[in-house]
């Protein structure tokens, strides 16, 4: 069957949506289509509908191709969480923890894993879209190679490179990862892309001449900056910095204010993307070394994937004072997941799951405590909001019972009866372990509307959805979509 890998000369070159934008081109001509990504490294991971997780980006490229997301389409996933050290998820399934050092180690079985599911979306798709990580030219990560040409030569997937044109020098990019690469891993590259370029792509020619004189690669197009991608949820905190960078500052006119403590091993952060198109809603990520705001309304702590060494990280940013001067002047409290474990009053992790530390006292806001466990919840809810009575949809992924009095009063009730989450005595306080609330309108309509504000009551997944058709029409004016399929042995 037809599939194609792309390849980057780097980290965020937009790999995850050229592939994204490649998938829904593709569908929309009628094919079925499969994305997939060998081995990725993210904190943002989504639920398949047989409980497992994969990687938020991977989940958006099967959205892309309008097929329910499986584990084989992201058989090897790495959650960070420490500086030397993350937690591995094969085929959907925890495993444990890969230390940094064993990045130079023999793969060959993570490889086997892979390739078999590789194999596996083959057998049911006319085309495969195949998504590296990092950069090839890292020749010195070659050896036990999974992510880029390890996988592309187990697999025999010609490749696509994609240079970066918005950060510089990208015809040294490509034209230096020609010069690195061996021979065969050179012989492997069918063609080259330019991304991200701002303005008339004309003016670029020479650049594209020099590229392909010397490295005999074939162009395949230049890619305009895609505004229309603003609706699709980031890969990567890294993404998030410079989305915030691009927007910081106030909203006049808009009124509440949302905050978010920036957390080094912040997760799911995509569970905040419908706020930002709330027109009474100003929604800020609060950077390290910045207090949290007097004026807020609501202060949400997100994610995390390091929970204990996150907490820790708070208290040093003196956040939470921050935190109880904003309870006394009565403003609003919310804990998604580990921000909801991180409200109690202590966290342990006596098998150290997470990290080194086995305890940490939590911000006593709610009367619940946390005890990591080494079980994993992975599964999509339905159930209704305690608070406003409203229905939500959404998914658990986390460590950890929280148990306590708080409990008493739980945030969400599932559609079997079964709860999560607390609510404090006077309801200003609540925290549970659903990711995606936000997503759901009715929900936040009602919890926008606890806060003085009005929701548009936008179903966001519909600006998803426009966004990937977009995207993809913006493809198929920028790039040589028939050579592509060429590449791909794909017959149109």
């Amino acid at each position: 069957m037809a599939a194609i890998m792309i390849q980057g000369c780097g980290s965020d070159v937009g790999k995850s949506l050229l592939v994204a934008g490649l998938c829904r081109l593709f569908a929309n001509r009628g094919l079925v289509v499969r994305p997939f990504k060998p081995q990725n490294m993210s904190n943002n991971a989504a639920v398949t509908p047989d409980g497992g997780e994969i990687g938020r980006s991977t989940a958006l490229q099967a959205l892309a191709c309008r097929t329910p997301p499986t584990v084989d389409m992201n058989p090897v996933l790495l959650k960070p969480q420490s500086d030397i050290g993350a937690q591995l998820i094969v085929r959907g399934r925890r495993q444990g923890v890969m230390q940094a050092s064993a990045h130079g180690r023999d793969k060959r079985e993570l490889l086997q894993i892979a390739v078999e599911s590789f194999r596996q979306l083959q057998s049911e798709a006319q085309l495969v879209v195949v998504e590296g990580a990092g950069s090839p030219a890292e020749t010195n990560l070659r050896t036990h190679d999974i992510a880029n040409m390890g996988f592309a030569h187990a697999a025999d997937v010609p490749v696509v490179l994609v240079g970066d044109i918005d950060r510089g020098h990208v015809i040294a990019s490509l034209v230096g990862a020609h010069a690195v690469l061996d021979d065969m891993d050179r012989a492997r590259i069918r063609g080259f892309i330019i991304n991200k370029f701002r303005g008339d792509a004309r003016l670029f020619d020479d650049g594209l001449q020099t590229i392909e004189s010397r490295t005999g690669w074939q162009r395949l197009g230049v890619v305009p900056w895609l505004h229309e991608a603003g609706a699709l949820p980031a890969e990567d905190a890294m993404q998030l910095d410079q989305s915030l960078a691009a927007s910081s500052g106030t909203s006049p006119g808009r009124r509440v204010r949302i905050a978010i403590p920036r957390l080094p091993h912040i997760a799911n952060f995509d569970d905040f993307d419908p706020l930002r198109t709330e027109p009474d809603v100003e929604l800020m990520f609060v950077p390290p070394g910045k207090p949290l705001p007097l004026d807020a309304s609501l202060i949400i702590l997100p994610g995390s994937k390091a929970t204990i060494a996150d907490l820790e990280f708070f208290r040093s940013q003196g956040w939470d004072i921050d935190l109880l001067a904003h309870v006394r002047r009565g403003g609003r409290v919310l804990g998604i997941c580990a921000g909801y474990q991180m409200l109690g009053h202590e966290v342990s992790d006596p098998e150290r799951i997470e990290g080194h530390q086995a305890s940490a006292r939590g911000l006593g806001l709610l009367d619940i405590t946390t005890t990591m466990t080494g079980n994993k919840q992975l599964r999509a809810i339905t159930g209704v909001d305690t608070a406003t009575g409203s229905p939500i949809a959404g998914y658990e992924m986390h460590l950890g019972v929280s148990t306590g009095p708080a409990t008493s009063r739980p945030f969400i009730r599932f559609a079997n009866g079964a709860t999560d989450g607390a609510l404090s005595p006077d309801g200003l306080i609540g925290g549970c372990h659903i990711h995606g609330l936000f997503h759901t309108p009715t929900f936040r309509a009602a919890f926008l509307s606890l806060l003085g504000a009005t929701s548009n009551n936008e179903d966001y997944s519909y600006r998803v959805e426009r966004s990937l058709d977009a995207v993809a029409a913006s493809l198929e004016q920028a790039l040589d979509v028939d050579r592509i399929a060429s590449i791909a042995k794909l017959t149109l």
